[in-house]
């Protein structure tokens, strides 16, 4: 808890005792709870209630406790029967009483680290708030009338359908935004991330599996209240563990191919401890552009992982010519220019990179048509490489490499709008310009560790600069090292991004 920025730590004490303030009515006085929500008789929904707990609890303990030979997680949270097992205690149970049966399953389900058990106490209050407030909304729009048996026990045995769906699609989209508020406003507070950023995205992807996770769970309910009950209910669980089962294998899949990338990316490491965690450092600037551009789910995923990926030709060319620390002949220098081709043919047979191919092959080519491997200009060009080309030539002038000092990250930017138009898509530019004056530049991987020393009045560290000049007259600084290497010079020293040896 100690770990948690105070605004954090405050948030998630007022979400526990939010939680508890919701659930004391059912443990207080059961007979009030109950006929305020218009639902069944305490004596009625005790053993309901006792009963989705513990199915509440078994859920999430088989999630974080697989059976032997069988790998934990792999799952994304949110999937599996938990959910539409806690939706149903939110249909058959007054709100109080739907709070408290989500408590044991919060409690006990999976963690990650540091601070597990403060994350299984948020996991375990955000549920029991959100299935109170879904339990309200649920019950004002007169969802139990709606279900086998209703509030009256005279009442049919078949539920009111269609309109047993509106209550319970609102109360699902009820918990649901409950859920992912609570979500950003800790994700806000314990990352110091502006509001805005935190929640972007959240109910958009939320919403959906919510709401089929509500019929799930309403159909549960009628279930449980048919003369059948609840054998016939258990039954809906089943294709809900096999689809878990089956969405699991399917992370740990990608799991496995994001270890595959991450060891080529490796590989290409080991070949220039000078461009040591380039790959991992254009990936993070690809995203930080691709969020300002308003990418969100899979697409910022691909050119993340475009970014990652984007020199994995290097592969193919002689090692040799990377570590050169002399000029580089024409020859090499075509040699050099194949890598983007060398990617493309690499990662051809993997599917899942989709847009991200384009992107490897395309990431040399300049909005004026004068780069490489087609001569591509303008819109042309894919936006995913158009990204992954100012997110490349941004960590090159920040980096230090063999033949050229790091840059200060503000010498680095004005740069790349310099260049803006010409080598660079100006959208894209202006989008790394705002990311960085809003959330910093702060590179997850550097190579700076393994270098040797600085000269005197040199910096070592990437967007610090030594000296004053150095920021004042980045291209001057730059420019003849990259003549006496036999590189283009022209328009900004920027225009090979990662490409030196």
């Amino acid at each position: 808890m100690r770990e948690l920025p105070p605004a954090a730590r405050g948030l998630v004490l007022c979400t526990v005792l939010a939680a508890l303030a919701c659930a004391a009515p059912v443990l207080l006085d059961p007979a009030t709870a109950a006929a305020t929500a218009a639902t069944s008789a305490p004596a009625a929904f005790r053993p309901s209630a006792a009963v989705l707990a513990l199915l509440c609890l078994g859920c999430e303990l088989a999630r974080a406790r697989p059976l032997p030979g069988r790998r934990a997680g792999g799952a994304p949270e949110g999937t599996g029967p938990f959910f539409p097992v806690l939706l149903a205690a939110v249909f058959l149970l007054p709100p109080a009483a739907a709070a408290l049966t989500a408590l044991p399953g919060g409690l006990a389900g999976p963690a990650g680290r540091p601070a597990a058990a403060v994350r299984r106490i948020w996991h375990a209050a955000q549920q029991a708030v959100a299935a109170w407030a879904a339990g309200w909304t649920f019950a004002l729009l007169g969802g139990p009338a709606a279900l086998p048996g209703g509030t009256d026990p005279a009442a049919p045995v078949t539920a009111d359908f269609p309109y047993a769906l509106l209550p319970a699609a609102a109360a699902a989209a009820a918990f649901c935004l409950v859920l992912t508020a609570l979500d950003g406003a800790v994700l806000a507070a314990a990352e110091r991330r502006p509001a805005r950023s935190a929640w972007r995205g959240l109910l958009s992807r939320s919403l959906g599996p919510y709401c089929v996770q509500g019929v799930a769970g309403l159909m549960m309910a009628v279930l449980w209240r048919s003369p059948y009950g609840l054998p016939a209910a258990l039954l809906v669980l089943l294709p809900l563990y096999v689809s878990a089962r089956v969405l699991g294998r399917y992370h740990r899949e990608r799991a496995a191919h994001q270890a595959t990338v991450r060891a080529l990316v490796q590989a290409v490491d080991i070949k220039d401890r000078y461009t040591r965690g380039h790959g991992e450092r254009v990936g993070q600037a690809s995203a930080m552009i691709a969020r300002e551009l308003g990418m969100t789910g899979d697409r910022l995923e691909t050119v993340r992982i475009a970014g990652i990926l984007h020199d994995i030709g290097k592969l193919g060319v002689p090692t040799r010519l990377l570590r050169k620390a002399g000029p580089l002949t024409p020859q090499e220098r075509r040699v050099i220019e194949l890598h983007p081709e060398y990617g493309h043919e690499m990662v051809r047979g993997i599917g899942f990179l989709g847009e991200a191919r384009a992107a490897i092959l395309h990431h040399h080519e300049r909005v004026d048509g004068s780069g490489y491997p087609y001569g591509l200009t303008g819109e042309q060009i894919p936006v995913a490489a158009r990204v992954v080309a100012v997110a490349d030539a941004f960590d090159a002038m920040t980096s230090t490499r063999s033949y050229s000092r790091a840059r200060p990250v503000p010498a680095a930017l004005a740069e790349l709008e310099r260049c803006a138009g010409a080598q660079f898509d100006p959208a894209m530019v202006r989008a790394l310009v705002d990311a960085v004056g809003r959330y910093g530049w702060h590179p997850v991987v550097t190579a700076d560790a393994d270098l040797p020393p600085a000269a005197p009045g040199t910096s070592a560290l990437p967007g610090i600069p030594a000296q004053p000049r150095e920021a004042a007259q980045p291209r001057e600084a730059a420019q003849p090292r990259e003549a006496a290497q036999g590189r283009k010079a022209a328009p900004a020293a920027a225009a090979e991004g990662g490409d030196g040896p």
